[in-house]
C-alpha cells in the first residue's frame, strides 16, 4: 500500500496545485474570450499560440520529460552525484540550443508554418495577424521546454509542488496583460494577449532555478551530443516523440480541419474552449496521478519489479475512471449551462455557446480515453519499450485523420463542427484499448476483472446522476433565464447536486475508489479488524 499512498499523495500535492492553476487557466480564457470572442482575431490568436504549444507538449513536456525521467533516475540510483547533474546540465544546455535554434526558425518561417496548420481556403484565419502574433508567442517555446526539463529533475527528487504550480505564474501574465490597464497600449488585444503568453513562460522557467540550486544543480556551461545520458535519452525520445503526443498530432488536425470552408466562422476559437473546459477536468486529478505515477513506475521497471508496476497502473486506471466517467457525462448533457455561465461575456455570445458546447458534446466522449492514455503510454516507456506505442500511435493518427474526412464529407449536417473533437475521441479510445491489451498479453494479469468490476459500479453511479441532471437541467428551465446571477445559482447548484449524488451512490454501492481518492486510511479486513496504513 506504501506505492498507493504515495502516489495519492503527490497527486494531492499536484491537484491543490492544479486546481487553483485552474481556477487562473479558466479567468484567463474568460478573460481571451471576452476580448476576442469567436472572431477571426480569436481564430487568428489561437492559431498563433497553438503552434508553438503544440511543439512543447511534443518536444518539451511529452517525449522530453518522458524520456529524461526513467534516464535520470537510472542515474540517481547507479551514478555518483557529481556524474548526475553533469548530465542534468548539458542536457540542460543542448537543449537549449536545440530549441532556441527551433525557436528562430518558426519566427523566421512563421507564413509557411501558419499555412501548414490551416486549410487551404483560409476562410476562418488572418493570414497577416495570425503571422504576426505567431512570431511575437513562438520564443515561449524556448522557455517553456526548460522549465520542462526542470519539472523533471525536480520529480526526480519526489517534488511536485513548485512544477506545478509554473502554470500558475502563466496564468497571471495573461490576466495581467488582458486588462484595461495593459492592453490598450498596444496595437489591438490580441497582441496584448500575445505578449503577456510570452512573460509567463518565461516566468515558467526562472521560478524553478532557486529549487534546482539548491538541489544541486549549478548551470554550468557545456554542449554535448556524445555524452552517454543524452545519447539515451535522444534514441528514446523520437519514438515518443510520436507516441506519447498522439493527443497532441490529433489535436494539430483537429485545427487544420476546423478551418475548412464548410466550418462555420470561430470553430477553431470553439474547439479550443472545448479543449480548454475539458483540461480542467484532466487537470484537477487525472493529469495529477499521471505525473505522479511516471516516476514511481520508472523506479518498479528499472528495479525489474514488474508485479508491482502493474499494480500501480492498474491503480492509477481506476482512480482515474472514477473521476472522469461522471465527468464526461455531466460534460455532456450539462454542457450548454457550463459553456453559458463559465463564457458567454463580452464578444463571446449566444452563437459562440452553441459551437462551443457542441465541440464540448464531442470531446467529453473521449474524456476516459485521453485520461487513460496519459497512464497507459507512460508504463511501456518506464520499460523501456518505444516501438509498441508508436505503433499504435500511428493507426490510431490515421483513423483520426480518415474519421475526420468521413465527417466533414459525409456527416457534417449531423456532427457540424464538432466532428474534429468526435474523431479525436474515438481515436483516444482506440489507442487506449490497444495499449491496454498488447501491455497485458506481455506481462500477464493486469487485474482485468477488478477494474471491470469498478467500471460498472463507476457506470451505474454515473448513469444515475446523468439522468438526475437531465431532469435538473429541463425542470429548472436553466436556459429560460437572462439574468446572470440566476444562471450561476442554478448551475451551482446543479453541479453540488450531481456531485454529492454520485458520492452518495459510490458510498452506497461500496466503491473503494472513492476512500482511495481521499486518502482514507482506515479500512478493514475479511475478519472485521480495522487497520491503519502507514
Amino acid at each position: 500500500m506504501t506505492e498507493k499512498k504515495q502516489i495519492l499523495k503527490s497527486a494531492s500535492i499536484i491537484s491543490l496545485v492544479t486546481i487553483v492553476s485552474r481556477i487562473l487557466g479558466y479567468v484567463r480564457d474568460q478573460r481571451i474570450t471576452f476580448l476576442l470572442g469567436t472572431s477571426l482575431a480569436a481564430n487568428s490568436f489561437v492559431l498563433a499560440y497553438r503552434i508553438p504549444n503544440l511543439f512543447r507538449r511534443l518536444v518539451a513536456e511529452g517525449s522530453m520529460t518522458a524520456s529524461f525521467i526513467p534516464v535520470f533516475t537510472t542515474f540517481l540510483r547507479e551514478k555518483p552525484k557529481e556524474e548526475v547533474w553533469d548530465f542534468a546540465n548539458r542536457l540542460f544546455w543542448t537543449l537549449a540550443l536545440l530549441v532556441a535554434l527551433i525557436t528562430v526558425l518558426g519566427m523566421v518561417f512563421s507564413p509557411a508554418v501558419i499555412h501548414a496548420f490551416t486549410s487551404n481556403s483560409g476562410k476562418n484565419v488572418s493570414w497577416d495577424q495570425a503571422i504576426s502574433l505567431n512570431r511575437v508567442i513562438f520564443p515561449y517555446l524556448f522557455f517553456v521546454a526548460l522549465a520542462a526539463l526542470a519539472s523533471g529533475i525536480l520529480n526526480c527528487f519526489h517534488v511536485f509542488g513548485l512544477p506545478a504550480a509554473t502554470s500558475v505564474f502563466l496564468n497571471l501574465a495573461i490576466i495581467m496583460f488582458s486588462t484595461a490597464l495593459v492592453w490598450p497600449y498596444f496595437k489591438d488585444p490580441a497582441v496584448s494577449l500575445a505578449v503577456g503568453w510570452l512573460v509567463g513562460g518565461s516566468l515558467q522557467f526562472l521560478s524553478q532555478v532557486p529549487s534546482l540550486v539548491k538541489k544541486g544543480m549549478r548551470f554550468d556551461f557545456g554542449i554535448s551530443f556524445s555524452h552517454p545520458g543524452i545519447q539515451n535519452v535522444a534514441r528514446l525520445m523520437l519514438p515518443r516523440f510520436f507516441g506519447i503526443g498522439i493527443g497532441q498530432i490529433n489535436l494539430f488536425v483537429d485545427t487544420y480541419f476546423s478551418t475548412a470552408s464548410k466550418m462555420p466562422e470561430g470553430s477553431l476559437a470553439a474547439l479550443y474552449v472545448a479543449d480548454r473546459v475539458m483540461e480542467l477536468v484532466l487537470g484537477g486529478y487525472a493529469i495529477a496521478v499521471a505525473t505522479a505515477i511516471l516516476p514511481m513506475m520508472s523506479h518498479q521497471a528499472a528495479a525489474r519489479d514488474f508485479e508491482a508496476l502493474k499494480k500501480t497502473l492498474t491503480f492509477s486506471v481506476r482512480i482515474v475512471a472514477f473521476i472522469t466517467v461522471p465527468a464526461a457525462l455531466g460534460l455532456m448533457i450539462l454542457r450548454e449551462p457550463i459553456i453559458r455561465v463559465l463564457f458567454q461575456h463580452g464578444q463571446f455570445v449566444a452563437e459562440s455557446t452553441r459551437l462551443t458546447a457542441r465541440a464540448l458534446l464531442y470531446y467529453a466522449i473521449g474524456l476516459p480515453a485521453l485520461a487513460s492514455v496519459k497512464l497507459i503510454v507512460p508504463a511501456f516507456y518506464s520499460t523501456r519499450d518505444t516501438r509498441t506505442p508508436v505503433m499504435v500511435a500511428g493507426i490510431s493518427l490515421m483513423i483520426n485523420l480518415v474519421l475526420n474526412i468521413v465527417f466533414l464529407q459525409f456527416l457534417f449536417k449531423r456532427v457540424q463542427n464538432g466532428g474534429p473533437a468526435l474523431a479525436t475521441a474515438i481515436a483516444c479510445f482506440f489507442d487506449f484499448f490497444a495499449l491496454f491489451i498488447i501491455f497485458r498479453l506481455r506481462y500477464g494479469a493486469l487485474g482485468t476483472m477488478e477494474i471491470l468490476r469498478s467500471f460498472s459500479k463507476i457506470s451505474l453511479c454515473s448513469g444515475i446522476m446523468g439522468v438526475a441532471c437531465w431532469f435538473g437541467n429541463r425542470y429548472t428551465e436553466f436556459a429560460m433565464h437572462s439574468r446572470f446571477l440566476v444562471q450561476l445559482s442554478i448551475f451551482t447548484g446543479l453541479i453540488v447536486g450531481a456531485t454529492a449524488l454520485y458520492l452518495g451512490l459510490a458510498w452506497i454501492f461500496r466503491c473503494h475508489e472513492i476512500e482511495e481518492v481521499y486518502g482514507i486510511a482506515l479500512r478493514r479486513g475479511r475478519d472485521g479488524a480495522a487497520y491503519v496504513e502507514s
